[in-house]
């Protein structure tokens, strides 16, 4: 496999304290960029900043629900390392067991959840897109769930507000045709072992659960020069062919979108 070099980059990840943000992120500093960290959870945030090392990561707590704490994280991230060129949406609001029916469903939990996974994206969307306008390009990733996971019975709103974020990936890649901005959107495909901090090997044999490290090798491309053509894809990281050249694994790993057009469709 081609080895990238995103050395140069600057990137942020939300929702970085643990989980698969924190597995991208380091996936992303390993590759060269340097990287900014955002979540609530400070003392998490700042093991996971200690590990890729102070040089390459920035540590920002915040709240991507609050428009200026997403201001915050923008502005720190310029201070910083003078560039902002790649965001990663992946923060988000979800409580294991939390899910429910129609009937049971719990407004309190639904409201945060669409708060924190929909417009908190949009949030922090908007305040990085000015200086991605400035510099003429960049790259903005949604971190989404598979078609049968937003539709699976009492399992909202989980699936409800993943759909939205898969939903903005694609409207915002028709919004910002040909401003150099792509944005797209990529799902490990199946459940992952995220609940762990610190330290983490590969699945446990038989669990089922897909490492997080799938996610790592299609949010490098997304972040790269090589995935400057490509916008409003949808890329499944479990697909993903490390023994193949970037584009070619990209190609393979690339799944059709939720929504189609009328045209597309038939």
């Amino acid at each position: 496999m081609s080895k990238i070099d995103l050395a140069g980059r600057v990137c942020v990840v939300t929702g970085a304290s643990q989980g698969l943000g924190m597995t991208m992120a380091e996936g992303l500093a390993a590759a060269g960029a340097r990287v900014t960290i955002a979540s609530p959870d400070a003392d998490n945030l700042h093991h996971v900043a200690e590990r890729i090392g102070k040089n390459r990561c920035l540590a920002v707590v915040g709240d991507i629900t609050k428009r200026e704490d997403c201001a915050r994280i923008v502005a720190r991230t310029l201070e910083t390392f003078g560039d902002l060129a790649v965001l990663v949406n992946n923060a988000r609001y979800s409580i294991p067991g939390a899910n429910r029916s129609l009937l049971e469903a719990d407004p309190d939990f639904w409201e945060r959840a669409v708060h924190v996974n929909i417009f908190g994206t949009f949030l922090m969307t908007h305040h990085a897109l000015p200086h991605l306008l400035q510099r003429k390009g960049g790259r903005i990733i949604n971190i989404t769930t598979s078609l049968d996971t937003m539709q699976r019975e009492r399992y909202s709103p989980y699936g409800v507000t993943k759909a939205a974020m898969e939903v903005e990936a694609q409207i915002w890649s028709k919004d910002l045709a040909g401003t150099g901005i792509t944005v797209n959107s990529i799902i490990p495909g199946g459940a992952c072992e995220t609940g762990r901090v610190r330290e983490q090997g590969p699945s446990r044999p038989g669990s089922g659960l897909l490492p997080m490290t799938v996610m790592v090798p299609p949010v490098v491309w997304l972040a790269s020069d090589h995935s400057e053509a490509e916008t409003g894809g949808r890329y499944v990281g479990k697909l993903w062919d490390e023994s193949l050249p970037p584009g070619e694994a990209a190609r393979r790993a690339r799944e059709a979108p939720v929504l189609r057009t009328a045209d597309e469709a038939s």
